[in-house]
C-alpha cells in the first residue's frame, strides 16, 4: 500500500518524539543551519552596522556624497510619532534620471523592521557601487530606507502598535476588513498569553503539537493561515491593523509625485528570512498582464523566479509591494521582492523552528517572560533569524546581490 501524506506525517512524528524535547529544550544545538564553505569578503561586512542609529547615519553620509555629483536629488526625512523616542524617521532619497525619464527604480527596507539590517546594508552598497552617470542616463532611483524604523531600531519585525507593515499597505481601508479564518482556528496555539518559558510544556512538546497540526491539515494550509496576515486580533502575529500606519500615509504623496515622472517603474523591496539559508530568492507579484510576466522574466533572466505555482507558495494582504500599482494606476510596474533565506524555512523543520521564534518572541514582549534566560535566548535567536551574524552569510548575500543589481541596472540602461 503506497503511504498517505497522513502516514509520512506519522512516522515523522514518531521520529522526532524524543528528539523533540531536547531540540526545545536545548534549542542552540542545530538551532541554525551551517553555512557552506565561501571565503568571507571584508568589504561586503563592512557594510552591515551595529544598529538602526549608526545604519541611518551611514545611509544619510552617502547620500549627501551623492547629492553633491548629481544635480536634482532630493533627501526627506518622514519622521514616525513614538512613545519611546523621536529620532525615528523613514528616510527618503531620490536620484533623478540624467537623460530621459524611461525607468525609476524603488529599492526599499526595513519593511519588517529587524530586516532593516540587511536591507539597509544593500542600500549603501547599492549607492556606492551603482549609482553612476551611465546607470542613470535613463532611470532614476528613489530609495526608502527604514519603511519601519521602531522594528529596526527595537529589533521587532512590526512597529510600534504591533503591525505587520507588510500587511497594512493599500490605498482603501476595505483591507481591514479582510476575514483569515484559518488563522482564528490556529489562534491559542500560536498567541499563548502566559509568559514566555523555554520549559513549558507548549514550547517542549511544540514540534509533536505542530506535527498533529499537520495532520489534520497540511503545511502549505498551515503556513497560509498563519502568514497570510490577520485584522482581528492586534496582540497577534501578523497582525495588518485597524488603520494606516502614520509613516504610510505620509509616504504615498511622496512614491506618487516622483513615480508619476516616469514611464515605467521597478520596484525591488528587500527581505530576509524565508527560504534557503544564504540564498536570494526572488518573489513577484502575480503578473497581471502578460507584459509584465514578460518584463519581469526579461529583467531577470537566468533567475529563477517563484511566480507562486509550488505547493509551498502562500499569499498575503496588505504587501507594500502591491502598494505603489494602486497608488499609480496605468503605468507599467515592475515589482519583485527579494527575500535572503536565514533558517531553511522552506523545509518542515526549518519554517517549524521560525515560526517558534516568533511566537515566543510575540508572547515574551506581550506577556513577559519567566526567566531572564528565556528572554536573552529568544531574542538572540530572533536577531539572528533575520539578521545572521555570520560573516559567511552576508558575504553571500553581498555577492548575490552585487551580481543581480549590475543585470538589472544594464537591462535598464
Amino acid at each position: 500500500m503506497k503511504p498517505t501524506s497522513k502516514h509520512l506525517a506519522l512516522i515523522l512524528l514518531c521520529l522526532i518524539l524524543f528528539a523533540a524535547p531536547v531540540y526545545s529544550v536545548v534549542p542552540e544545538d542545530g538551532r541554525f543551519p551551517k553555512d557552506p564553505k565561501v571565503a568571507v569578503v571584508p568589504e561586503f561586512n563592512s557594510y552591515f552596522k551595529a544598529d538602526y542609529k549608526s545604519s541611518r547615519a551611514d545611509f544619510l553620509k552617502r547620500a549627501g556624497e551623492l547629492a553633491k555629483v548629481f544635480k536634482g536629488t532630493n533627501l526627506i526625512a518622514l519622521p514616525v510619532p513614538s512613545k519611546l523616542s523621536a529620532d525615528l524617521f523613514v528616510d527618503v532619497f531620490y536620484i533623478p534620471a540624467i537623460k530621459s525619464t524611461a525607468n525609476l527604480l524603488i529599492i526599499s527596507c526595513g519593511t519588517h523592521g529587524i530586516e532593516g539590517f540587511t536591507g539597509s546594508a544593500l542600500q549603501r552598497m547599492i549607492m556606492e557601487k551603482f549609482i553612476t552617470p551611465e546607470n542613470l542616463e535613463q532611470t532614476g532611483v528613489l530609495f526608502i530606507h527604514a519603511l519601519n524604523p521602531y522594528g529596526f531600531n527595537y529589533l521587532r519585525r512590526v512597529t510600534e502598535n504591533n503591525i505587520d507593515m507588510n500587511r497594512n499597505c493599500d490605498t482603501s481601508p476595505e483591507l481591514f476588513s479582510n476575514k483569515n479564518d484559518g488563522y482564528s482556528k490556529l489562534y491559542t496555539f500560536i498567541n499563548p498569553d502566559k509568559p514566555a518559558s523555554l520549559g513549558s510544556c507548549s514550547n517542549v512538546f511544540f514540534v509533536e503539537r505542530a506535527i498533529m497540526k499537520i495532520l489534520k491539515a497540511t503545511m502549505p494550509v498551515l503556513r497560509q493561515a498563519v502568514l497570510q496576515g490577520q485584522y482581528q486580533y492586534p496582540e497577534g502575529l501578523y497582525f495588518g491593523g485597524k488603520e494606516f500606519e502614520p509613516q504610510l500615509i505620509a509616504l504615498r504623496p511622496v512614491l506618487t509625485k516622483y513615480s508619476a515622472l516616469y514611464e515605467r517603474l521597478v520596484q525591488i523591496d528587500l527581505h530576509t528570512g524565508y527560504g534557503e539559508r544564504g540564498k536570494m530568492h526572488l518573489f513577484p507579484n502575480p503578473a497581471k498582464t502578460p507584459e509584465i510576466k514578460t518584463a519581469t522574466e526579461k529583467l531577470y533572466e537566468g533567475y529563477k523566479i517563484d511566480w507562486g505555482n509550488n505547493k509551498d507558495f502562500y499569499t498575503i494582504t496588505g504587501d507594500f509591494s502591491n502598494l505603489i500599482s494602486k497608488l499609480i494606476p496605468g503605468k507599467q510596474i515592475v515589482p519583485m521582492t527579494l527575500e535572503f533565506g536565514t533558517m531553511d524555512s522552506q523545509k518542515t523543520m526549518g519554517s517549524l523552528r521560525s515560526i517558534q521564534n516568533m511566537i515566543l518572541e510575540n508572547e515574551g514582549f506581550h506577556y513577559g517572560y519567566k526567566n531572564k534566560r528565556t528572554e536573552r535566548k529568544v531574542k538572540e535567536w530572533v536577531l539572528e533569524m533575520y539578521s545572521p551574524s555570520s560573516p559567511v552569510w552576508r558575504t553571500m548575500v553581498m555577492e548575490q546581490s552585487v551580481k543581480l543589481m549590475d543585470q538589472v541596472f544594464g537591462k535598464l540602461r
